[in-house]
């Protein structure tokens, strides 16, 4: 019992770090996508302002999913980074090189420079998503297993390329999504259109991916498309079809209120029906849940960190989040800070 708890645990921070970092991810992709240095300077620095706030604390969810693995699951953690260490080494230094590019694009003086470091935020944000997915859609197929040597066809299959591609979409759903909402608190209503009518091609892309998934994963991952047609998989699929029909009506208002609720809902649906459709496997269909699981007093050690880290950690960062969207995270500008040295000076 204590072992399916701790892995509803990992799913939700999964589920978690889906949505924060792939926002984040989202942003870069029309950050790569914006057109060149004159067409694509307001996209970008609406990208620039939104981002620089919280974009280190959602690896926070990230660091959480390894610490769940590791410790609760290490024969899953074991065989996942032996299997798909290329993907998984691809998409950590695909994180390090955005959050280089990220850093060093603003202070740059020379305009070579920013574009440099530009292209390699936004082209990162591109590869890291598309290879996590990949390692996931690994996973969901089976091809990975304890033992199982590291080789291609364990990541480059159908299922894992279509997990890669889905990855991509829903990232800039997300990040389109939440840029709209920030260009309307920025009172730009130009970048509000411009990031929803992107938000929708995303949405679309998302949608007509999942179809295909489901058939692919007809013949390619049977264990996953069985339960994601049938149970608790399906009403999350239902879910997440739901509230894929409520972004799309909110979208259409000029308001925008509660696009970003249904669109997190469209994710965090899509990732706990795949997880609930691999049931009772951790990977399907060579390791169940129980044989996976750690000691009994290491998973309840686990719970216990689990429940401090709900009580101080997690109401903190939904704290910085709440802070963020509110515009209380605004940096100071220059004239900000001459006005500063001023006051000081006298």
């Amino acid at each position: 019992m204590t072992a399916d708890v701790i892995a509803v645990v990992l799913l939700l921070a999964i589920a978690a770090y889906t949505c924060a970092g792939g926002t984040d991810f989202g942003a870069g992709f029309w950050d790569l996508t914006a057109g060149g240095a004159e067409r694509g300077k307001r996209p970008r620095w609406l990208i620039d302002h939104a981002v620089a706030p919280v974009w280190e604390v959602n690896n926070v969810w990230l660091i959480f999913v390894l610490v769940i693995m590791w410790t609760g699951f290490p024969v899953l953690f074991q065989t996942v980074f032996s299997a798909l260490w290329l993907p998984l080494a691809l998409a950590a230094v695909g994180m390090v090189l955005r959050g280089a590019g990220f850093a060093l694009r603003k202070p740059s003086r020379r305009l070579a420079g920013r574009r440099l470091y530009g292209a390699v935020f936004a082209i990162s944000s591109l590869l890291t998503p598309f290879f996590l997915g990949a390692a996931a859609g690994g996973v969901a197929s089976g091809r990975v297993a304890p033992g199982t040597p590291a080789e291609a066809d364990a990541w480059s299959n159908p299922t894992s390329l279509l997990f890669g591609l889905l990855a991509i979409a829903a990232t800039a759903f997300l990040g389109a999504v939440f840029l709209a909402a920030d260009a309307r608190r920025f009172d730009a209503q130009d970048l509000d259109g411009y990031f929803r009518r992107r938000a929708f091609g995303a949405l679309a892309a998302v949608a007509v991916l999942a179809v295909v998934t489901l058939f692919v994963t007809h013949d390619d991952a049977p264990h996953v498309w069985h339960g994601l047609t049938h149970g608790a998989g399906l009403v999350f699929v239902v879910l997440a079809g739901v509230a894929t029909i409520g972004s799309v009506g909110l979208l259409l208002r000029s308001s925008g209120a509660w696009s970003r609720p249904t669109a997190v809902a469209v994710v965090v649906a899509a990732v706990i029906a795949w997880g609930l459709a691999q049931r009772p496997y951790l990977i399907p269909t060579s390791l169940t849940v129980a044989e996976g699981a750690g000691a009994s007093n290491t998973l309840h050690w686990l719970g216990i960190v689990t429940i401090v880290a709900l009580v101080l950690v997690f109401p903190a960062v939904a704290f910085v989040y709440w802070l963020d969207t509110h515009g209380e995270l605004e940096p100071l500008t220059d004239a900000e800070l001459r006005r500063g040295d001023a006051g000081e000076q006298n």
